[in-house]
């Protein structure tokens, strides 16, 4: 069975066929830097992983571009709160850094480059500019709007007309466009006190005059629009048409639709051939956001049940429905972790033992290896189905306990054979932790340790005990630790 996928922009379940039979070019929404990453993110997160680790596993090599959003309202609405930061770029810094980390500690396989709104101006006015020219956005007192009525195709991807849409964009935005749903490429000059007055949180003082980094660009002193931003990222780092972008549902529209036509405008080529789109994480009856203060950090989800049960609550639900975080489900992600854990052991344990023979066959467990993994493959080949892919390994789980439960003497190759199963599968494409597969936790607490070395060595150096501290950095160097020090404070990186 061939991978097929829900796109979106179709509405209908379509065969994967990537562009080229040996790559697939992948493109992960990523996150505004203006908070801490919750479990409503890191749900986005950790599907797009799976789907990366599927793909690689069914011998595709993909490339997989996720942006960090740097330059954004909700940052500088948080300049000078909490020690984040005096600026936009040190408060995104901030962020940057704890979600960089909280990946880390979710096993998520490392993106093929994590690209900045900051470092891509240039080519973000580029785009800008060939829309101008090509005549599908226009200027208006130092910002550039797209014209929705000019691209035919507009609306496509949240099947909407453009008559019945609504107003994009600001309040203060509406009198310079010349449809109510254009929406902003560039825009003059910072961020207005108002904008940031709507996400500065309750209780600090406000920020006096336009506040965020501005740009040079040919209609004057300005910053990107949002939607821009992820259109030239890709295109930058993928080409003009990629495989796969991946992005929460809550994106359809505005932000996805703008990209598509954006992106087409300029190019006149597909932007993207397959859409999926990751529904939102509930709690209670509304979704999880930091705008309604209702969310859970990923530090503290990771402190609290660990990578591995934080991995198996979101394998209890396909990427395209909703889901739940309570206690209840908790719970039974800590229970289903707990049996699949102890019948990984339980098989390594008996395959490394004296009473494991070559010449003991158990067909019931050498078949249940094989029809896992057959269940297991189409069930990730139907639209990447980890609800029935985790069945399949909780029905290996059940296999291997009978056979070690039940019998005096082994099957050595059975046994082998499921635990390559339980490690080719839940750990190579699920990123669980069998065999030592999900070392988020463990990079997480090395990160903290790290920390507390680095607190002992500025301690030395403050006392004058120089050598000490140099000491200190050499030790660490020698672990595979690089620490760089600078005006803000040493940082760190594992080599």
């Amino acid at each position: 069975m061939t991978l097929s996928v829900t796109n979106t922009l179709s509405g209908e379940r379509e065969e994967f066929e990537p562009q080229d039979d040996d790559d697939v070019l992948l493109y992960v929404c990523g996150l505004t830097v203006s908070d801490d990453a919750h479990l409503g993110h890191a749900r986005l997160w950790m599907h797009a992983d799976v789907m990366h680790r599927w793909l690689e596993h069914e011998g595709y090599d993909v490339h997989h571009v996720e942006n960090f959003t740097d330059v954004n309202e909700k940052i500088t609405a948080r300049i000078g709160e909490d020690g984040f930061g005096d600026s936009e770029p040190e408060v995104a810094r901030h962020f940057t850094e704890h979600v960089i980390r909280d990946m880390r500690g979710l096993n998520l396989k490392r993106a093929e480059v994590y690209p900045r709104v900051s470092e891509h101006v240039p080519q973000i006015r580029d785009l800008v500019e060939t829309l101008v020219e090509k005549g599908y956005a226009y200027e208006s007192n130092g910002s550039v709007y797209f014209d929705v009525t000019a691209f035919e195709d507009y609306g496509k991807l949240s099947n909407q007309r453009v008559e019945e849409m609504e107003a994009q964009g600001e309040a203060e935005e509406r009198g310079e466009k010349r449809h109510p749903a254009d929406f902003a490429l560039w825009k003059a000059g910072g961020v207005s006190e108002d904008a940031v007055a709507e996400h500065r949180h309750e209780g600090l003082d406000p920020l006096d005059g336009p506040q965020g980094e501005t740009w040079e660009s040919p209609w004057g002193e300005g910053r990107p629009g949002w939607h821009i931003e992820c259109s030239a990222m890709s295109m930058t780092h993928l080409g003009e048409t990629i495989d796969i972008h991946v992005g929460g549902r809550d994106l359809v529209f505005p932000h996805h639709e703008n990209e598509v036509a954006q992106s087409e405008a300029a190019t006149g080529q597909t932007f993207a051939r397959y859409w999926l789109h990751v529904g939102l994480l509930q709690t209670e009856a509304d979704k999880m956001s930091s705008s309604l203060g209702n969310f859970f950090t990923v530090d503290d989800a990771l402190e609290e049940f660990g990578v591995d049960v934080i991995r198996t609550f979101y394998l209890s639900t396909g990427y395209g429905a909703e889901q739940t975080f309570d206690d209840a489900a908790m719970n039974e992600a800590e229970e289903r972790w707990d049996r699949l854990e102890r019948a990984y052991e339980a098989a390594v344990d008996a395959a490394d033992s004296p009473d494991a023979y070559a010449s003991v066959e158990d067909e019931d467990l050498r078949g249940a290896v094989e029809s896992t993994r057959e269940a297991f493959r189409e069930a990730m080949n139907d639209d990447f189905n980890v609800r029935e892919a985790m069945a399949a390994l909780i029905e290996l789980a059940r296999a291997v306990n009978t056979h070690v439960g039940d019998a005096d003497e082994y099957d050595y190759r059975g046994l082998r054979e499921a635990v390559e199963a339980f490690e080719d599968l839940g750990g190579d494409v699920f990123g669980l932790g069998f065999g030592g597969a999900a070392e988020g936790g463990d990079v997480a607490i090395a990160g903290d340790l790290v920390e507390l070395l680095l607190d002992v060595r500025e301690a030395e150096r403050e006392a004058g005990n120089y050598d000490r501290a140099d000491e200190l950095r050499d030790e660490l160097a020698a672990l595979g630790v690089e620490v760089h020090d600078s005006e803000d404070g040493p940082s760190f990186r594992f080599e």
